[in-house]
């Protein structure tokens, strides 16, 4: 299992915490730090069944700069979304968990967390 954190943020302090409480064995990738490429990326958005802007913290100033709001979220801006997310590790939302199985969540929830547990 794989957890992408900021370790400044709460919810990604949480999810370790729920991570550990279990037993989980996990890697941490600071994601910041270690930032996704844009194929890293696209197989993440992927196996969430997501798009780029869903998992995009548009309230970062990063993206006030961009002017990502103003974006259109259609299948031809995908990757100009994916190319501003790899650019900018910031605007991704966090922590992002990939179990060994394939499952990926975003975990912000115990919930969620707790759906990647063997």
């Amino acid at each position: 299992m794989e957890i992408w954190v900021n370790p400044a943020c709460s919810k990604c302090r949480s999810a370790l915490s729920m991570l550990d409480a279990a037993g989980a064995e996990y890697t941490v990738r600071r994601y910041l730090e270690d930032p996704p490429t844009a194929a890293e990326l696209t197989a993440v958005l992927a196996r969430l069944s997501l798009e780029p802007w869903d998992v995009t913290r548009t309230t970062e100033p990063v993206a006030k700069e961009l002017g990502l709001r103003t974006w259109t979220r259609t299948p031809a801006d995908r990757a100009r979304w994916i190319e501003a997310l790899a650019a900018h590790p910031k605007l991704i939302q966090r922590p992002i968990i990939t179990a060994d199985d394939g499952t990926t969540v975003v975990g912000r929830t115990e919930e969620a967390v707790r759906s990647v547990l063997p």
